[in-house]
């Protein structure tokens, strides 16, 4: 790539304003961007009367969009088709693409490059550190590598189609994914049918308590965070960050055997239960930590039950928000959400049955799905150098 001319965004990106005065009386469709370079989604919808913000602005397919506050995380973005139309908020700077210099397609995969994206987030200032902001004019004098028009299309076509084969072994394995949960709530039901009125009907509350261990952040120590995956797919952990890097963002210890929920995608089934790996790990304040009390059920039935559909409609039901994605658990209506309790030796027989075909499939999953995503990184990094 150091063959091709290195220029300025602001030489191929055009801000535009599309704000309008929000009105009451409006359905909104929201738009947001994910972090980690992984592009823009389509949101829920609100009337303009549910909402406070005194104006909204139009994205329309093929914009390049970024979110100011999580440029730092990679919330960067090219419009996809089913957004055109959508609005987002003024935390959001929206570009329109200059399209005899740049295919939108490449833009797009450049910044699914980490390098790429971090590299120009980092310049994020602020004091508080998830409210870090990039300022426009900082995108727009950061500098990227352009090779002419066609040799960018045949790039896209290239990387494109590598990816297409990724996708296909994505699919395998959530076909895989999707029988096991089919398997998980076909059994937990034929097992409350099979107890009848031997079935008790437990409020979370008295089931597991809230346990929270804050911890002091030390500039000169090591912490390792924990994720939890959506719709009940387990824990996966960060990369270790020193203190100066986690900066003000409080951390609380996970200890073995707690449950966790994420508290902003618990409507999405954003459950897990910690094992001896994530022993002595760190969360933060997202990341609710309860104790199960086991004279009433062990934690694993628990899990396997949180992991239904039926549970995570519940939990949705008790995770309002606003716009798109962001909803947040409920902490105090949690105990709405109800747990139909088993004997203990019907719990038993359940969670050894369904954690070991569960476990062998995440495991499958998650190394298939570390596989994936190294190559698409060593796809996207030769593309990035000229190489493909």
């Amino acid at each position: 790539m150091k063959t091709f001319p290195i220029v300025r965004f602001s030489e191929v990106l055009r801000r535009v304003d599309r704000f309008e005065p929000r009105n009451d009386l409006i359905d909104y469709q929201f738009a947001g961007t994910y972090s980690f370079a992984r592009g823009i989604f389509r949101g829920g919808r609100k009337l303009g009367s549910t909402f406070s913000l005194p104006k909204i602005q139009r994205i329309r397919s093929e914009d390049f969009v970024y979110c100011k506050i999580m440029a730092w995380e990679g919330a960067f973005g090219v419009v996809p088709p089913d957004c055109d139309n959508c609005v987002m908020s003024g935390a959001f700077v929206v570009y329109e693409i200059d399209r005899l210099q740049v295919d939108p397609r490449y833009l797009n995969y450049f910044f699914k490059v980490p390098a790429h994206w971090q590299t120009i987030g980092r310049q994020s200032t602020g004091t508080n550190v998830r409210r870090r902001s990039l300022h426009p004019n900082q995108l727009e004098a950061a500098m990227f590598p352009l090779p002419p028009l066609s040799e960018q299309q045949r790039i896209v076509a290239k990387i494109d189609k590598l990816v297409a084969r990724i996708r296909e072994a994505c699919i395998l394995c959530q076909q895989t994914t999707h029988e096991t949960d089919a398997l998980m709530a076909s059994k937990l039901k034929a097992v409350i049918t099979e107890c009848g009125n031997k079935v008790r009907y437990v409020p979370f509350s008295e089931i597991a308590k809230l346990e929270r261990r804050p911890v002091p952040v030390a500039i000169d120590q090591q912490y390792q965070e924990i994720g939890v995956y959506s719709f009940g797919k387990g824990i996966f952990h960060k990369p270790p960050r020193t203190g100066a890097e986690v900066g003000d963002k409080d951390l609380y210890e996970i200890r073995a055997s707690d449950l966790i929920l994420q508290i902003t995608f618990a409507w999405e089934g954003a459950v897990a239960l910690a094992g001896p790996k994530d022993d002595q790990l760190y969360g933060s304040v997202r990341y609710l930590t309860f104790r199960v009390n086991e004279e009433i059920c062990s934690p694993r039935y628990l899990l396997a039950y949180l992991r239904t559909a039926e549970a995570i409609n519940q939990l949705g039901k008790i995770s309002p928000g606003s716009a798109g994605r962001n909803r947040v658990l409920s902490v105090k209506r949690l105990s709405e959400v109800i747990v139909p309790v088993v004997p203990r030796e019907f719990q038993k027989w359940l969670t050894d049955e369904l954690n070991s075909k569960i476990e062998s499939v995440m495991l499958q999953k998650s190394e298939t799905a570390t596989e994936l995503n190294a190559l698409l990184a060593s796809i996207l990094d030769k593309a990035f150098k000229g190489e493909l």
